[in-house]
């Protein structure tokens, strides 16, 4: 847990609530908050599993899953090929997109070219090409105060990433869903109190209401459900992810549109997964263990085939 990303107090945040529900369970538990002798700190605890409960670079990115495969450690949710596609959203459309996924068009920029004017219409959307949790995004309009064209001294993440992509901005509503093994948990709808789902809002206690299961038609839960569970078969995801959807309710299922799908989501307290998972009956702690299952699982699936 922890690291060096831009998510570091949340992965700690994760992780605490992580390592206390193994423990409950009467796991013996190693807590590392990862540094750059991460690889000697496993090698001298010899787990049995180690969960990955790092957020954003290096942890979810497949630096450090190749790390553990050199290791030859077994670790929780999705490996090395599955981490670096999902974390770039570029590569995630490549792989999604010819299979039928719907996802926002767009492209990547270069910052420095939107000082000299817009790669889209207005209104579009600036993300990070491989940060997650929101960080960094901005969503440019006609009548934003980011300038006509976009300001160079303006606080942006034009002012923190070299390049970024842009997507049209699709109005609507915020939509997620979990998914744990073969099984989609269910569909929540975010409705942040002010602005969009942003770091803030994620993480923030009250600055976002929470609606599952979403009040949304039984055509969109389904294509959520059908969507999220067949990009994580798509991706290779292992153990949860959570696949974050955008719908403009005005344009019924063909306003449906995945925009990314987190292969390690967040496990904190105002976390959507153990959210889902809760209101399907499963507690954190046994939510907790499933995840253990599955790289156990995994890892015999892997012996069986030598």
């Amino acid at each position: 847990m922890g690291g060096w990303s831009a998510e570091r107090e949340v992965s700690l945040s994760s992780g605490k609530g992580i390592a206390e529900a193994l423990e409950s369970l009467g796991h013996r538990v190693t807590r590392i908050d990862m540094g750059r002798d991460v690889a000697a700190r496993l090698a001298e605890a010899k787990p049995d599993v180690v969960f990955n409960a790092l957020h954003g670079t290096p942890g979810e990115d497949g630096s450090v899953q190749g790390m553990m495969d050199l290791l030859g450690l077994t670790y929780t949710h999705s490996g090395l090929a599955t981490s670096v596609i999902a974390i770039d959203k570029i590569l995630t459309k490549n792989q999604l997109v010819p299979h039928g996924i719907p996802m926002p068009g767009g492209r990547v920029v270069k910052s420095a070219e939107l000082f000299a004017g817009d790669p889209l219409a207005r209104p579009y959307v600036l993300k990070p090409v491989n940060e997650g949790s929101s960080v960094g995004i901005a969503i440019v309009t006609a009548d934003g105060n980011y300038g006509t064209p976009i300001g160079r001294d303006v606080e942006g993440p034009w002012q923190h990433f070299e390049e970024l992509l842009a997507e049209p901005y699709v109005r609507g509503r915020e939509l997620t869903t979990a998914v744990l093994g073969d099984r989609a948990l269910g569909v929540t709808e975010l409705r942040p109190k002010s602005g969009f789902y942003d770091y803030d809002a994620k993480y923030t206690e009250g600055l976002t209401e929470h609606i599952f299961p979403a009040q949304i038609p039984d055509e969109i839960t389904e294509a959520c459900k059908s969507i999220a569970l067949e990009a994580h078969r798509l991706l290779g995801c292992k153990g949860c992810s959570r696949a974050d959807f955008r719908w403009d309710d005005e344009r019924g299922i063909d306003g449906l549109f995945l925009l990314e799908v987190n292969t390690q989501p967040g496990m904190t307290p105002l976390s959507l997964v153990p959210e889902q998972a809760r209101h399907t009956g499963m507690s954190y702690p046994e939510l907790v263990q499933a995840i253990v299952d599955a790289a156990l699982q995994d890892r015999a699936l892997q012996e069986e085939a030598v």
